[in-house]
């Protein structure tokens, strides 16, 4: 812990934001922040220390101690795949086929010509920049050809600047890639990549665990990278294999790079975190500083990551003119593969919060989730807010902010809420739908949360010890007076219970939300 403390005084800058500098489009509507959004994976509400967690953060604390803290934020599904999908496209991902938890080697589910946040800003002047996990795909058609120009990809939907793992840090191809093209690849060591198959009987997990230095546990198995067993088949591409214990060091790197390029001019930067997904290995100056495994060790790691985003920012004299949002892409998972001992060494930290069920889960811990929201100077520090906000609704709310008109047939399910986003209202959205493991919808407005009927499995199956909230009859919470959703009041109050279904039914049949409160408003 000691090691630790040294490390993050020597990073630990308090941040201030404010309006004072604009570019000439931003200033039509008086709204022109940089804009910086942190996306940070399987980090359960109860992870940060603001959020009660045993894990000092101090760099993540800093923010809500300078702006606004949210008590009743929502993910819009339960994985990383969809979760993204709704973040970039203002459109519930369980409304398209093929959006659950994507395959290392998938293709671009979100293809050219799609209304998207970074487009949205992008036509506002801004410079735009994806750094850090993408995992929604790649390319055209299918088998991705690694070794050539890969495209379509961020670059087509509104990115001026890709440097991403195309997948998962537990899936193959465990490269980077920067714009269209691998880092580092040589042509004469091509990189082959299956999902079916090994190539010319390369070491994996399960055949040779002796070369492994972190055991898998379920799963995670395959070709071996880094002394790390993990999904899918890879061969080939030695010198652009990435080293796990680097990879928020280069995605901090590419950000501040991105940041310092694009000082003079309005930028926005989607840095999407590998920590705290597993395979979970923090660098050696992070590693064994909390007492709690490597766990823990890559939630200081994250700390981190946003304390480096913050002393540039001071650097540069930006701090005052950035929009920093954090928040996650889905609720906690403890073991999800590997024995690292996330289960063991807990000890008082609670990752859920305290509330059910986690990551996979139509439980409130798989999409409730941290989301803390600076902008000092027009965000009052040290706020609190239990406005009811999704992060679907980021792209409409950016839109209003810069001035972007979107078409009412885009962003189907994305709502303005500038306005509660930065503390000027109280009031957030009326309802919103949240997405677990195989489709299964749970419908969120005012108190209460209504989980449709499911005859699947009651724990996530492949060995998380996680409760997947599938039950065959429908389910009814108040989550205001049982926030752990341990009474279900389907049978109780069944006339609730039924206007909970219908609206859950109606919100699925159409296709735009001002119809849908249109037709409905005389059942409330």
């Amino acid at each position: 812990m000691k090691a630790y403390l040294k490390i993050i005084i020597g990073v630990f800058i308090p941040i201030c934001i404010d309006l004072s500098s604009t570019t000439a489009s931003a200033q039509q509507t008086n709204q022109t922040p940089n804009i910086i959004l942190i996306y940070t994976d399987d980090l359960g509400y109860g992870d940060i220390s603001s959020y009660g967690g045993q894990i000092p953060t101090p760099h993540i604390d800093n923010l809500a101690k300078n702006g606004l803290k949210f008590t009743n934020a929502y993910v819009t599904a339960a994985t990383c795949t969809p979760s993204r999908y709704a973040l970039l496209t203002g459109e519930y991902a369980w409304r398209k086929k093929g959006t659950g938890v994507a395959p290392g080697d998938a293709t671009s589910l979100i293809l050219p010509g799609r209304t998207t946040l970074p487009g949205v800003l992008q036509k506002a002047g801004y410079k735009t920049a994806v750094v850090g996990k993408w995992h929604l795909g790649l390319g055209k058609e299918a088998p991705i050809n690694w070794n050539k120009d890969i495209k379509p990809g961020p670059l087509e939907i509104g990115f001026d600047y890709a440097y991403l793992l195309p997948a998962t840090g537990d899936r193959v191809p465990t490269v980077f890639v920067e714009n269209h093209r691998v880092v580092n690849l040589e042509p004469e060591d091509p990189i082959s990549v299956s999902y079916r198959k090994n190539f010319n009987d390369k070491p994996t997990g399960s055949k040779n665990p002796e070369q492994l230095k972190m055991m898998y546990s379920h799963g995670h198995n395959q070709s071996i990278t880094n002394g790390i067993s993990r999904i899918g088949y890879m061969s080939g591409g030695k010198k652009a294999l990435w080293r796990d214990e680097d990879i928020a060091d280069v995605l901090v790197n590419k950000s501040i790079g991105f940041i310092q390029e694009n000082k003079d001019t309005a930028f926005f930067l989607y840095l999407a975190t590998h920590d705290i997904h597993v395979p979970r290995v923090p660098h050696q100056r992070f590693a064994g500083t909390t007492g709690k495994g490597p766990r823990g060790d890559v939630i200081v790691q994250l700390d981190y990551t946003i304390g480096a985003v913050q002393k540039k920012l001071k650097e540069l004299g930006l701090e005052e003119n950035t929009l920093i949002i954090f928040t996650s892409d889905n609720g906690p998972v403890l073991d999800d593969g590997y024995v690292d001992g996330a289960t063991e060494r807990l000890g008082e930290h609670n990752p859920f919060g305290g509330f059910r069920g986690g990551k996979y889960s139509a439980y409130e811990a798989g999409t409730r989730v941290p989301l803390i929201v600076q902008w000092k100077g027009k965000i009052s520090p040290g706020s609190k807010s239990s406005a009811l906000i999704s992060q679907v609704d980021f792209l409409r709310s950016f839109a209003a902010a810069t001035g972007q008109n979107v078409p009412k047939d885009k962003a189907i399910d994305s709502q303005n809420q500038w306005k509660a986003l930065t503390g000027q209202q109280a009031k957030g959205r009326k309802s919103l739908v949240q997405q677990a493991i195989r489709n299964v919808l749970s419908y969120v407005e005012g108190d209460y949360k209504y989980i449709e009927p499911y005859p699947g499995p009651s724990m996530v199956p492949w060995g998380v010890n996680i409760e997947t909230g599938f039950k065959e009859k429908p389910q009814l919470y108040n989550l205001k007076k049982d926030p752990g959703e341990t009474e279900n009041l389907a049978s109780k109050i069944p006339k609730k219970m039924k206007e909970m279904k219908e609206m859950k039914v109606a919100l699925k049949k159409v296709r735009d939300f001002k119809e849908l409160n249109t037709s409905t408003k005389n059942k409330h």
